[in-house]
């Protein structure tokens, strides 16, 4: 992929402009040997090295890239991991990490769900609030994750600015209650085209279907879908002789 020339009469500041061509290479898998040096950027931008140390800053901050010792600027092919049969958080699991994880919210609003009203156990015309968010890890689609919650407590969660936060601490500031219990299903899928193109996925790449049943002292409060890149994540699991799981009936 050719690099686009920077605009200079454009009211988008150069390194900006740098940052966002060097975003699109990064995302074409352009530089899966080695990134450039800063020298190399300033002669194939013709721009000054405060420009490209400004935007190898920002993609820096945002965990695309990283500086390591000796080996100067790298792409970050950052992985993450989650312990199965843990109450976690999926913001918290990627910021842990050393990487922000933002989102985009798809939808934010009050619907009826008769799978999720069924999994809540509550009638199938009850009233839901359903956050649908496109969750990313430095910049980089990772998840398309969907919550739905009763609308008697979760009606705040509309008010909510998701760029940059968690459900269960927006569940927590607002006072509404916050699971301490539940159960996951884990399952290989190939997800549909609409997801695949919002993950960045080819028809080959491999995705979990992740079902969630969040509960506060039994009592059933969210039902959440989530499909995860199975390239960036994995899921891990503890044991020790003498335990016993148990398996949950595949739903009809």
């Amino acid at each position: 992929m050719a690099l686009t020339p920077l605009d200079r009469n454009s009211p988008m500041p150069l390194w900006a402009q740098l940052e966002a061509d060097l975003r699109t290479r990064l995302e074409a898998n352009e530089f899966a040997e080695s990134f450039p040096t800063d020298l190399e950027l300033t002669e194939a931008y013709k721009v000054s090295r405060h420009t490209v140390r400004e935007a190898v800053r920002h993609l820096n901050k945002t965990g695309v890239l990283k500086r390591e010792r000796g080996r100067g600027t790298v792409v970050n092919r950052a992985e993450f991991e989650q312990s199965l049969g843990t109450l976690y958080s999926l913001f918290q699991s990627v910021e842990s990490a050393g990487v922000e994880q933002t989102s985009e919210i798809l939808r934010l609003e009050v619907t009826t769900d008769r799978l999720a009203a069924a999994q809540l156990g509550i009638p199938e015309e009850a009233q839901l609030v359903l956050v649908e968010r496109l969750r990313l890890a430095g910049g980089v689609p990772l998840a398309v994750d969907r919550a739905w919650l009763p609308h008697e407590f979760a009606s705040t969660l509309l008010d909510v600015d998701w760029s940059h936060t968690a459900l269960y601490a927006e569940l927590a500031k607002a006072g509404a209650p916050v699971p301490n219990q539940g159960w996951e299903r884990l399952t290989p899928i190939v997800p549909s085209s609409a997801d695949r193109a919002m993950l960045g996925l080819q028809k080959s790449d491999a995705a979990f279907f992740l079902e969630r049943l969040g509960c506060r002292d039994q009592r059933p409060i969210e039902w959440r879908t989530t499909i995860i890149r199975g390239d960036r994540y994995r899921f891990v699991t503890d044991w020790s002789a003498g335990t016993r799981s148990e398996l949950r009936p595949t739903a009809d």
